[in-house]
Order: structure tokens, then sequence, then C-alpha cells
């Protein structure tokens, strides 16, 4: 029913889906449409944020935003794939108060850029690594090149 809802009111904005069960659902959505989703999801379907994760793999800085419908215990995370070069998305911490540390991880730890964030300074990095390196970011060997 959710679903439903949300193929209909984001029908463009939707890439995909996977339903791993009636309580597991992740919906694949353009990186644009993260801020108006979930509000929606927030506002007019009831939905709580929970927390957000990430992680750099070949196609991408992948992000999964989790989300859950208390009453009925659905999990709903939204995924969204931003750029190897350029990785940047709209922050959700001036919707969500509590995106902001793990916004400011995200970016410490693989220089993710959150637009519009209120503050993203150091929060894990001070004296453990250099300004500008982000440890969790990898090094993909291109096709061409031997694997180790």
């Amino acid at each position: 029913m959710v679903l439903e809802e949300l193929k209909k009111t984001f029908s463009t904005e939707i890439l995909g889906s996977e339903t791993r069960n009636e309580q597991r659902v992740t919906l694949y959505i353009d990186p644009a449409a993260l801020v108006s989703m979930s509000e929606h999801l927030f506002k007019e379907l009831g939905f709580r944020f929970i927390i957000a994760s990430a992680l750099h793999t070949r196609r991408g800085f992948e992000i999964y935003y989790h989300f859950s419908y208390d009453s009925t215990g659905m999990i709903l995370n939204l995924h969204v794939i931003l750029d190897h070069e350029k990785p940047a998305i709209e922050s959700l911490s001036n919707m969500f108060e509590s995106t902001n540390w793990i916004e400011r991880e995200m970016h410490e730890l693989f220089g993710i850029d959150f637009l519009n964030h209120p503050n993203l300074e150091q929060l894990l990095s001070e004296g453990n690594w250099a300004t500008g390196e982000y440890p969790y970011r990898k090094k993909f060997k291109s096709k061409g090149e031997a694997q180790a």
C-alpha cells in the first residue's frame, strides 16, 4: 500500500524497488528527489528517520536512508548513488536534526558534500588523518589493470 502510493506520487523519481518482504523495502531514487521524498514520508505518511549508511562501490558513493513506520515495524530504505568524482547531495539535517552527525561522519570518511548542511565541521578526524584525505574512499582498478 505505501509502496504503491509512493510509486504513484514519485513515478519519475523512483528508479527501481526491491521488496525483501512486507516489512523491508528499498527504493532506488534519483538523488534530486531525496528531500521531497523524505518530507513526504515524514509529514504525509508518518515515517520516522532512523539513520543513514554509506559505502563506496564501483557504481559510486551509495547512501541508504533508513526510515521506520513504527506502528507496523516496516523499514523503508531510500537508496541513492552519487558520482565518484564530486559526490554531493542535499542535506536532510534541516528537516531531521538527527541526520546532522551521520552526514558529518560520511563527509569526513567519504568526502561526500551535504549541500546546505548547517555545520560540516570535523567530527572524527582531528589529528587522525590529513585534511582532504578520506579513509573510506576506495581506489578501484580499471578493467585493464592486473588484479592484485
